[in-house]
């Protein structure tokens, strides 16, 4: 990614604190353990200096690339389905976030010769593709019922379903870092703690959004009036 927004990590690990389920932090103990095992640090050595890696932190990295993917193609039909002008702004910081964060999961799971998930969100409207679907995913009835949308119709639903889509990021971070050994890699770590930061502050604006009149006037409009 291009940037790490500071106090991220600190956030998410003061709220995981909190509640008894900080970070496990690798107790500082001989290089090979009572069983011969090497350590963290000898495995990312023979590595090539890639740290160790679970099974949770890889489908929690290929899992949220198709949940990102999906978030890009409906933060993308704001223009066309008549946005009004809170829902474009928010809908062009989802694209340009989402998009950073796909491409650095990709780059993560190619350095270790994973395979990488499909980023092409277009396969989401097809026939049943609605199962199987990470928490917070659309179904193909809502994603249907989201494009035949358009004007204030289209803002009220986008908004609806991002909360849920978020929401559904954020029960994907809290199973990763429930999975045993999981996000030890600072990558995978940074990642989740951003997502879980970020999404949360956008859910809170999404109720205020909803809650309040959107302004769908364009800053064009606005000036003219």
């Amino acid at each position: 990614m291009t940037s790490w927004r500071a106090g991220s990590s600190l956030l998410l690990t003061a709220g995981l604190v909190a509640c008894g389920g900080a970070r496990p932090v690798p107790s500082a103990g001989p290089v090979v353990g009572p069983s011969g095992a090497a350590s963290p640090a000898e495995l990312a050595r023979a590595d090539g200096g890639i740290p160790p890696h679970t099974p949770a932190d890889v489908e929690f990295m290929a899992g949220m690339i198709v949940h990102h993917a999906q978030a890009v193609l409906i933060a993308g039909w704001a223009p066309s389905h008549e946005a009004g002008a809170a829902v474009r702004v928010l809908c062009e910081r989802i694209v340009v976030a989402q998009r950073d964060e796909i491409g650095f999961m990709q780059h993560w799971l190619r350095g270790r010769g994973l395979p990488v998930p499909d980023a092409d969100p277009s396969h989401f409207m097809m026939p049943g593709m609605g199962d199987n679907l990470h928490p917070g995913m659309l179904s193909t009835e809502q994603l249907r019922n989201l494009d035949q949308a358009r004007g204030a119709e289209f803002d009220r639903l986008f908004l609806t379903y991002m909360i849920q889509h978020h929401e559904g990021a954020i029960t994907m971070v809290d199973q990763l870092l429930g999975s045993t050994g999981a996000a030890q890699d600072d990558d995978v770590w940074k990642l989740a703690a951003d997502i879980h930061a970020d999404q949360t502050t956008e859910i809170n604006r999404m109720h205020t959004m909803l809650a309040a009149p959107l302004n769908r006037s364009s800053p064009s409009q606005r000036d003219s009036s």
